[in-house]
Order: structure tokens, then sequence, then C-alpha cells
């Protein structure tokens, strides 16, 4: 599977702006691809102040991913503040080419910036089923709880979309490669760059990590579109040799 991994900075809670921006980013490149991967909160950077920028799943940004996603005869995922039943969800969306929607709400809410207080927490993993491969997509935060992301469903890929800070990069690339390894699966992780409207720098170090712990991107830390292949029979090839995944504990998660 090819995939384009979009690492760009983010206007500040303007849908509008960002989606001009990325759709620059999305119809500039001509290499055809089967998944684009777009940071968290895409349309307004990382805010608790969700009544500004919130959408339903009837709005704007949905069908513009959806437009998209045919226009490009491919997948598209990331974020953004959807609005339902009076609930403010920081929710990955997952288009398909035909325009069908899967989605993910954030499991683990990031209490270091209030996001526990302003959007409600999702329960569910989501694995799609997608050309082939089983995709787990996380968002930011679910990085740091490697019990929420155990391989129990044999998927594989992790893709994990992200605002997180140069401050604590470091961790960013030391858990991505710890996810790879333990889970024997290939790993993405795409984050944004640039300074939002708390003064908090990022510096992207967008990547992606093979089941060995090895790059297949190495952290890249400047705005770009970067193209990755993924090799799934060299996975499971692997998988059978060694069968770590077999040896692995049994649990039920609460």
């Amino acid at each position: 599977m090819k995939i384009a991994l979009i690492q760009t900075s983010l206007i500040w809670e303007n849908p509008i702006e960002n989606r001009c921006h990325l759709a620059q980013k999305i119809t500039g490149f001509m290499e055809d691809v089967e998944l684009i991967v777009l940071p968290e909160m895409f349309s307004s950077g990382l805010t608790m102040n969700p009544k500004k920028v919130a959408e339903t799943m009837q709005g704007e940004t949905i069908a513009w991913l959806q437009h998209l996603a045919k226009a490009k005869n491919c997948a598209i995922t990331g974020s953004l503040v959807i609005e339902e039943n009076n609930k403010y969800y920081n929710r990955l969306i997952f288009i398909f080419p035909d325009g069908e929607i899967k989605t993910y709400d954030k499991r683990h809410l990031f209490t270091l910036a209030g996001e526990d207080k302003t959007y409600t927490a999702g329960k569910d993993k989501l694995i799609v089923e997608y050309k082939g491969f089983r995709i787990c997509p996380l968002i930011c935060y679910d990085l740091r709880f490697p019990v929420f992301s155990r391989n129990v469903e044999t998927y594989d890929v992790l893709i994990y979309v992200a605002n997180w800070p140069k401050t604590r990069i470091n961790a960013w690339d030391i858990l991505l490669k710890a996810r790879a390894v333990e889970n024997m699966s290939y790993v993405i992780g795409v984050n944004r760059i640039g300074v939002d409207s708390n003064n908090l720098e990022y510096v992207g170090h967008t990547q992606a990590v093979d089941f060995f712990g090895d790059y297949l991107l190495k952290p890249q830390e400047t705005e770009g579109v970067f193209i990755i292949e993924l090799d799934k029979n060299k996975m499971l090839e692997t998988r059978e040799k060694l069968a770590f995944l077999e040896d692995k504990d049994n649990f039920s998660l609460k």
C-alpha cells in the first residue's frame, strides 16, 4: 500500500483556511496513493474552544473530505472537532474513495491541556479493512497507553495522528518505535509543525516504522508530503517466522 503523510502547519481555529491550505497540498502531488493521512484536528489545531470550530457529520469538512477522496481515488484520514448530541468529540474520520465513512473517537483525552473537561472520550477501538490491510487508527495521547493499542485484532498498521509538541518529541519517537516492535506492526505517526496560539511549538517528526522498529521514513521536520509504501507479505512472513504475537498475554479492557 502506498500512503501519503501530510506534515503541515495549521491555521488556528480556522477550518476554511485549513481546508484551502490542505487542498493545495493534496491536489499538488501527482503520485498515485491509496491513503492520505492528515494530522490531529487538521481543521483547527488542538483547540479547547470546540464551540468555535465544531462541525457535524453533515458539515462542510466531511463533505470536503468525501470530495477529495473521490477526486484522488484514495482514502483519507485525520481528526477534527465534531459536535453530536450536545457533546464534543475529537473524532478521527476515515473516508473511503466511494465516500463511506468510519469513525473513531479519541479514548485517552489529554488532561494536561484540559481535553478531558472539554471533550467526551470514546470507548471503542476501530479496525478498518482497506486494500487488503487491517488498519488501527488512533489519536495522539493514545500513543502513551499500550494496553489499548495491543494487537489483539491482528491488525497490520497502526496510525497515530497528532498535535505533539517539541518539548516532548523524544517520547513521540521512542513510543512509535515501541508500538511497532511490541505489536509486530507497521506504525505511522503524522504530526503537525509550526506554533499554535498557546505558543506551543511543533517540529513534526512525522515518520513510518516497520515491525522490527526500523525506519521506512525517518522523522521529518519540514512541511511536506511524504510517500511511503508498505509490504504486507514481508510483515506476514516475519510474523510467521518469529511468532512473537502468539505469546502475548490475554486480558480484558474496561
